[in-house]
């Protein structure tokens, strides 16, 4: 079984990013999932990215670093939107990563002054027409075109945070075949 760090997106731990960290350890995976935003959640995605870059990209970023404290090195990365940031980075820069899961964002390889390492796993997950994730496609596609063995997952439709049961995002058949598709992911980690 996986050991997995899971990240959060704008809108904080909500009801649904802990079920979906719950349905993981409920396949049998341990999955951290720590809170970035100290207790805070919210009621809009605009309202959870005003508190992203009120309190800073940058201290988001640090909070993903120290939450690897303690944990041990053979880990897969997992992110939602704005948890992408971290997930991304940790698995492309912590020696040791297992592989790695992107939710609705991804970013240039080159934004974390690394390649991808060789021989660790990605699969990214989007809706083909999510305004937010329209500017990432480009990277997820780049990124699913130059690591071997990568995937890059289109959805129908345009809702951002899709597999997030508690939001009016949620999409109930996308978020269940997303679900199915990281189970078989987590199954494959060595």
């Amino acid at each position: 079984m996986a050991e997995i760090l899971l990240f959060h997106h704008a809108q904080g731990r909500t009801p649904g990013f802990l079920a979906f960290a719950d349905e993981l350890r409920a396949a049998g995976h341990t999955v951290h999932a720590p809170d970035l935003y100290e207790g805070k959640t919210f009621a809009t995605l605009d309202e959870g990215v005003g508190h992203a870059k009120q309190i800073g990209f940058d201290t988001i970023g640090e909070r993903c670093r120290l939450a690897v404290e303690g944990l041990p090195i053979e880990l897969v990365y997992a992110g939602f939107s704005l948890g992408v940031m971290g997930a991304q980075e940790l698995a492309q820069t912590r020696p040791g990563a297992k592989g790695a899961l992107l939710f609705s964002a991804a970013f240039p390889a080159s934004e974390f002054g690394s390649s991808w390492p060789q021989g660790v796993p990605l699969q990214i997950h989007m809706m083909e027409t999510d305004e937010w994730a329209m500017e990432d496609l480009p990277a997820a596609r780049e990124l699913v075109g130059t690591i071997e063995g990568a995937e890059l997952f289109l959805y129908p439709g345009d809702r951002h945070l899709f597999a997030d049961s508690s939001l009016p995002d949620y999409d109930e058949g996308a978020a269940k075949l997303l679900t199915q598709r990281v189970l078989s992911f987590l199954d494959n980690i060595e």
